[in-house]
């Protein structure tokens, strides 16, 4: 087999692949023999049909077989040998790609497109100067997150009246435009959070109610939005649109969070025996623990601005045609011109920051080693067991859960990416210069939301 590279342009080549009889005729031969072995041909015991009826009859189709995977590994072989950066994978040029006859199998000759990765420079330094945003942790926020805590572990208890943080219980009732009940609406009971009512006019016009009480009500100013609006009425998202905006809440049922006291009991249940032995430790812990986890939430704009930055000032040409037409081969589903136009700069725009990360990678000798992928993974699960105040479970029982999620592809490539994620924002932690800003957490909220 011969394979010659054709260079059209700085970003498009072909590559021709000759596959002569002395490639292929064995393997065609040992497969037809395979075939004659179990051939069911009238007339004929099986493994006692002649070679040239079962030449005859499979002879096209196997030396079509054969030719394709001699094809693709001469393709990647030659690729690999030659280390040809390519972009997605190679095309066939055109409807018929080949030269050769399978009636009279001699020299087949195959041609393929391939689009070729430019060439990049990725400038970066400590002459490049970014905001590493820092959220600062005062006593408002110490308390908020206390009381959340509190909360947590708090227990509920039935109330006189409605209060700005407590939960209703109520029946919902449609009605028509002038109040009266809607034959055959919607009669549901469900539950209210008040801390979910933002609208002040809905909230005060609820505030004070007792059980018994009705209030008329838009069910979307008592709920989170579509779909917590559909549960709370007990119909699908999509009759949304089919009903009135006006119901009777009929209150039931009124519950008042009582939040659990700071003693020892409650340290020990968030931190574990004697981790925290009063108040002022638990402060000192929880201020700790917000400053670590506002540490990754900086970490991320940080990566966020670098990236934005990169994509931005570094140059990286395309073969945009051929990368259109792999989309479109390469698409499980049928996808139109239109489709691939729309949404080619998003693309476009992932693909050069793929290859600006590779780059990173490889100048800087930054390696994903199977062991720090196993140990990360094992990390993301104790902080799943500890988000559902579970201790994790001996080492070898985690590492064996870990190598069992590394298995599915589609979390490998999860587990990869956040890794990735991780040792490129230490990078540009290390070779760019920072100049911290202090913000309030709602500032912070605020300017996380815009990216």
């Amino acid at each position: 087999m011969n394979v010659v590279r054709e260079d059209v342009d700085a970003l498009n080549a072909i590559l021709k692949v000759t596959v002569t009889p002395e490639d292929y005729a064995g393997k065609v031969k040992a497969t037809l023999d395979k075939y004659r072995k179990t051939a069911k041909i009238s007339g004929f015991r099986p493994g006692h049909v002649p070679f040239g009826l079962v030449q005859k009859q499979y002879g096209k189709g196997v030396l079509s077989e054969e030719l394709n995977k001699l094809v693709n590994e001469s393709l990647q072989g030659f690729i690999a040998e030659n280390k040809i950066n390519i972009l997605g994978n190679p095309i066939p040029q055109g409807e018929g790609n080949f030269e050769g006859d399978f009636d009279n199998p001699a020299d087949f000759e195959f041609t393929y497109d391939i689009g070729l990765a430019p060439e990049i420079k990725v400038a970066l330094s400590g002459k490049n100067k970014f905001d590493y945003v820092k959220v600062k942790v005062d006593k408002k926020l110490i308390d908020k997150q206390i009381e959340d805590l509190r909360r947590r572990y708090g227990k509920l208890t039935s109330a006189d009246e409605v209060g700005e943080r407590d939960m209703i219980m109520a029946q919902f009732v449609e009605l028509n435009d002038d109040d009266s009940i809607k034959e055959g609406g919607i009669m549901h009971t469900s539950t209210i959070s008040m801390e979910f009512v933002t609208d002040k006019k809905v909230a005060k016009q609820l505030l004070g109610l007792k059980v018994g009480d009705k209030s008329i009500v838009d069910p979307t100013t008592v709920s989170k939005g579509g779909a917590d609006t559909a549960a709370m009425l007990g119909i699908t998202e999509a009759d949304l649109g089919t009903i009135s905006n006006k119901f009777q809440l009929s209150i039931n049922e009124i519950k008042a969070m009582e939040l659990a006291e700071l003693n020892t009991e409650l340290y020990d249940k968030l931190f574990g025996p004697d981790a925290v032995k009063d108040e002022k430790e638990l402060r000192a812990r929880v201020k700790a623990d917000l400053d670590g986890m506002f540490v990754n939430d900086s970490d991320k704009m940080l990566t966020r601005s670098v990236y934005e930055s990169l994509l931005e000032k570094t140059k990286a040409e395309l073969p945009d045609a051929f990368l259109k037409r792999w989309i479109k081969l390469s698409n499980e589903k049928e996808i139109t011109d239109e489709q691939i136009e729309a949404e080619y700069d998003s693309y476009a725009k992932s693909l050069k920051w793929q290859l600006i990360q590779g780059h990173i990678f490889k100048t800087n000798e930054i390696k994903l080693e199977n062991e720090e992928v196993i140990a990360f993974t094992k990390g993301l699960l104790v902080n799943n067991y500890a988000q559902y105040g579970m201790p994790a479970p001996e080492d070898a029982e985690l590492t064996k859960s870990a190598m069992q999620v590394l298995q599915n592809q589609e979390e490998a490539n999860r587990v990869y990416d956040m890794l990735a994620e991780q040792k490129l924002t230490v990078y540009f932690k290390e070779t760019v210069k920072l100049s911290e800003k202090e913000v309030s957490y709602d500032q912070f909220n605020e300017m996380v939301s815009k990216m």
